[in-house]
């Protein structure tokens, strides 16, 4: 089967789908009470350990050494600088880290290793673990570590108290992909007495294994189609357009499966969407909404819904917390914390306009659009805009080279994005005048 074996030769895959026994083991010891709490915790660090060593080898020293360090900063800093404190360390270890990728391909013009791709996404995930927690400890929502090391108690009792803390930030479900965990939501599940029903667990993970069938059949077909065309380099005029449409499509079919089978692993270990919602908390967000991703006709809603709970966490970590410009300040944020590529600085950017025209456009539209014949064309020509300028970002993202960005910027497939810009433009001038 061509399709189950490009999906395990992804390193990513592979470990994932490795993790999967370990993921059942925990889960079912859970349900059946064989070990307590503390055991859980040991299990889920060891299990993360183990992981990181197998993939990425020498360089999980990146991983053990960042997480080490966020929780003696967790215990030596008040709640009230926790967070600005952790931010500063994870968000300046990761930029090194990035930079020596940098270094590798631009200036070395090498490939990179790929055990050290895993570990700057694994280094990202857990960027993403340290500030949650940090912010949930300055917002008081989980209770402070500092005085851990302060008081008297011997380094066996702090090392104990601790235990939960690295075991969040590189529990085995969570390290190599999947949805942001709340601390609050590992507790519970860590500390329920059962996990998941074993029948609900089986249809579920059933569900997500025939949706993973379903893309990566649809993944080979594209393929196919995309090597049998032009590329980028030797398309002509509107058939670039068509180059990037099928390009970006089978990027998009590659991060749903990935996704699936990160939310399948975190549901196998028992931290699926039944269990750990505390009262008042935004229950489990799975990454990938492929119905609404797929059918949306506003840009807008394509950004909060694709790669949801990163989404969310950059709306907290950024968006909320900002007075100016929050919405640039925010893409240009997730274009530092993917790593400052030329192509993520760009595409993150123009991602950011085209969500502001969008707002402005829809505005505008619903006012004066009121037959449904007319709003049934506005929907079907904005679905098929917003789909043709999401693949323009995606590939301006995932290209590496400044060439092939050159190349990108000139071809038909910039006018999508240019008619927004325009329209932004007149919008905008509208809105000032009728102020």
């Amino acid at each position: 089967m061509e399709w189950l074996r490009l999906f395990f030769l992804h390193p990513v895959s592979f470990y994932q789908g490795a993790a999967f026994p370990f993921a059942f083991l925990f889960n079912y010891l859970c349900i059946m009470d064989s070990f307590s709490t503390r055991a859980r915790y040991l299990f889920l660090l060891a299990g993360g350990g183990a992981l990181a060593v197998a993939a990425m080898g020498p360089y999980a020293v990146l991983i053990f050494t960042p997480a080490v360090c966020s929780v003696a900063l967790l215990y030596s800093l008040a709640p009230q600088q926790v967070h600005r404190w952790t931010f500063c360390f994870q968000m300046s270890w990761q930029t090194l880290c990035h930079l020596g990728l940098h270094y590798t391909e631009y200036y070395l013009h090498e490939p990179p290793s790929v055990r050290f791709c895993i570990t700057l996404s694994s280094l990202m995930l857990l960027t993403q673990r340290v500030t949650s927690l940090s912010l949930d400890i300055c917002e008081g929502k989980v209770e402070a570590a500092s005085g851990g090391i302060r008081s008297r108690s011997s380094l066996s009792e702090v090392v104990c108290k601790a235990l939960p803390y690295f075991s969040y930030l590189l529990f085995f479900p969570a390290l190599l992909g999947g949805s942001l965990c709340s601390f609050q939501r590992f507790q519970a599940c860590v500390q329920g007495s059962s996990a998941l029903y074993p029948r609900h667990s089986f249809w579920a993970l059933s569900w997500r294994g025939l949706q993973i069938l379903g893309l990566e059949c649809i993944n080979v077909a594209v393929s196919r189609m995309v090597d049998a065309g032009a590329g980028l380099t030797d398309c002509q005029q509107f058939e670039c357009i068509y180059v990037v449409w099928t390009t970006a499509g089978l990027f998009k079919l590659t991060y749903y499966s990935h996704w699936i089978l990160d939310d399948s692993l975190l549901h196998a270990a028992g931290f699926g969407s039944e269990l750990g919602q505390s009262p008042g908390e935004e229950g489990y967000v799975p990454d990938a909404d492929i119905w609404t991703l797929e059918r949306t006709h506003r840009i807008s809603v394509f950004a909060r819904k694709w790669n949801q709970s990163t989404a969310r966490w950059l709306r907290r970590l950024v968006f909320q917390h900002s007075r100016v410009w929050p919405l640039l300040q925010t893409f240009a944020f997730s274009a530092w914390w993917h790593g400052l590529h030329p192509g993520q600085v760009f595409g993150f950017l123009c991602w950011a306009v085209m969500v502001e025209a969008d707002y402005l456009i829809h505005s505008f539209a619903n006012e004066f659009i009121r037959s449904w014949p007319m709003r049934l064309f506005y929907r079907t020509l904005t679905w098929a805009h917003t789909q043709l300028i999401i693949a323009y970002i995606m590939l301006a993202v995932e290209v590496r080279s400044l060439s092939s960005l050159w190349l990108l910027c000139n071809s038909y497939n910039s006018v999508f994005p240019m008619v927004y810009c325009i329209l932004l433009l007149l919008l905008v001038k509208r809105k000032h005048k009728c102020k």
